[in-house]
């Protein structure tokens, strides 16, 4: 598994390394949780007396500060540009504009960014989420009510906004699609807005099977040489832009858009890393924050390090929680009980790593990288867990196919052996927003052990690979920090119970952090919650976008 910074978040489920890539959250949707009750319906609670949220931000933590309300005279032809909308593939109409490539700087250079769109369905009057109380009002808005534009982003950092669109947005409420025109940007350097290529598909696949375990020297060299290979790549095709694709450049693109398309306010949808973006536009431009849906939260307060360590325990938390159901199955190949299903797949990356599979793609071998990266795939959405319960039985018995298709689709690579520029752009913005996690491998040795507790079946990978901005060509712009966003309308944060890639405490502290943050809690699997049909989580969050009306604070939903 390759991922950088606080790893990649959104984009792993053939939902988000493409557009169905970028939509599983959303078209998985199908298989998302309901509720064991009777009814039919999704539980929830909500109590005066449930936890209050509270920062857990470390003390270095600095807070963002906003940027003054007027645009500066320097930016303003770029907000008074006119966007012209042309059809495009599916009935979506697509644009572009223009933005300086560094705003501190705008005569500069400029980058030319693309958007599209699905407008308002004003012929579907009602919205189709269930109300998760039968107290609630119906979550819509009055028939041909306007609301503005909802832009959405389904994470990444890479994944793009434009492909994610086209798969989702029809599967949103009908009630959000009749007030709402649906808004995918893809940021900077992403999708089809300057977009970041750094390896070619033969040396992206040569990339992807390198040891992220290294044992020996010569280990640690493949591993040195291959970040590097990555590295110089990505400075000589991006070149001076490669310093510009930081998360707080893209959340100033957001706003340049939203005065494009006429909005006063931004209503916004963002999923796990997204939820970084739409925080980062909230704490610099809180005047201008309208409805904001941040789901599977990301934590800003977090060094490189601690997040990807965090991150290495949602992953673990993850896979008990897969393993625990898959011991009380019949087609489990690992064993009868948690503890047989971990001790065999530790055996099974063990023996992969001496003897890589065969597998019926083209003489491709299945390696000890990509079965755990197969693994950290199916950890992104539940209804993946029979795929690979399925992927392991074949490996047990001699197989690597399943596994190396799962391993596939985290990276988005295609049939004919090319890769989307997701895992390009996932480093280019991590390696600017946060300093390096490691210096070196040392740093690296150093710090296994402690990765390793909190997550011994994965933390071993996700050390080694956070070494690869240790020889990033430009020296990172950011640094952790916290988020008021001191007077901004409420902010919904979503956090799930058991999401391997934004674990839990995240979403607490950033609507902790978030003077209007109100945490909406589901009990469940997976990566991210809202459009998964939980009635209660989809209930509320499409009542918010609708009618303005913020969840109670501490409100949590069950499966």
């Amino acid at each position: 598994m390759r991922a950088v910074g606080r790893a990649q978040t959104q984009a792993r489920t053939r939902a988000q390394a493409r557009a169905l890539a970028a939509a599983l959250v959303v078209a998985g949707l199908l298989a998302g949780g309901c509720s064991a009750d009777p009814s039919g319906a999704a539980k929830a609670s909500s109590s005066p007396s449930a936890a209050p949220v509270a920062p857990s931000a470390p003390a270095a933590a600095t807070p963002l500060e906003p940027l003054p309300a007027a645009v500066p005279a320097a930016l303003a032809p770029y907000y008074a540009q006119r966007l012209a909308w042309q059809p495009c593939d599916g009935g979506f109409e697509c644009t572009t504009f223009r933005v300086p490539l560094e705003y501190d700087h705008p005569g500069d250079g400029d980058l030319t960014l693309a958007a599209a769109r699905a407008t308002a369905e004003p012929s579907v009057p009602d919205s189709s989420a269930s109300p998760a109380d039968a107290a609630s009002p119906p979550a819509s808005a009055s028939p041909g009510t306007r609301l503005g534009s909802l832009l959405l982003n389904p994470g990444g950092p890479g994944g793009s906004a434009i492909e994610y669109l086209e798969a989702a947005a029809r599967t949103y409420d009908r009630g959000v699609r009749a007030g709402y025109d649906l808004v995918g940007l893809d940021p900077r350097g992403v999708g089809r807005s300057n977009p970041v290529n750094c390896l070619t598909g033969d040396r992206m696949d040569a990339y992807t099977t390198v040891d992220l375990t290294p044992g020996d020297q010569r280990g640690i060299d493949a591993l040195i040489a291959a970040d590097k290979e990555f590295a110089e790549g990505c400075r000589k095709q991006a070149g001076a832009a490669l310093g510009h694709l930081s998360t707080v450049e893209g959340a100033r693109d957001m706003d340049v858009l939203r005065a494009l398309l006429g909005d006063e306010k931004l209503n916004y949808v963002g999923k796990s890393y997204g939820t970084f973006l739409g925080a980062t536009y909230a704490g610099l431009f809180p005047g201008r924050v309208g409805r904001l849906v941040l789901d599977g939260a990301m934590d800003p307060a977090l060094d490189s390090v601690t997040g990807n360590r965090t991150q290495a325990g949602g992953f673990e938390t993850a896979w008990t929680a897969f393993a625990q159901d898959c011991a009380t199955r019949e087609d489990c190949p690992l064993g009868r009980t948690e503890q047989q299903v971990g001790e065999q797949l530790t055996a099974l990356f063990a023996g992969v790593r001496t003897a890589p599979l065969p597998t019926t793609d083209g003489g491709r071998r299945l390696t000890e990288s990509q079965a755990t990266t197969g693994v950290i795939q199916a950890m992104y959405a539940d209804f993946l867990w029979p795929e690979l319960r399925t992927a392991l039985a074949a490996a047990e018995a001699g197989d690597g196919t399943g596994l190396l298709k799962l391993s596939d689709d985290y990276y988005g690579r295609e049939a004919d052996g090319s890769y989307p520029n997701l895992m390009f752009a996932n480093t280019a913005v991590n390696c600017l927003d946060l300093p390096a996690p490691f210096t070196g491998p040392e740093d690296v040795q150093r710090a296994v052990p402690e990765f390793e507790r909190v997550s011994p079946h994965f933390g071993r990978d996700m050390a080694w690979m956070a070494l690869t901005c240790a020889y990033w060509p430009v020296r990172a712009t950011g640094a952790a920090h916290t988020i008021r966003a001191a007077g901004a309308a409420p902010i919904v944060v979503i956090g799930t119970t058991r999401d391997p890639a934004t674990p839990y405490a995240w979403a607490r502290s950033l609507a902790g952090q978030l003077e209007s943050g109100r945490l909406l809690t589901f009990d469940g699997d997976g990566h991210t919650a809202y459009g998964r049909h939980n009635t209660c989580v989809d209930g509320a969050v499409n009542r918010f976008l609708l009618t303005g009306e913020a969840p109670e604070q501490g409100k949590r939903c069950e499966r």
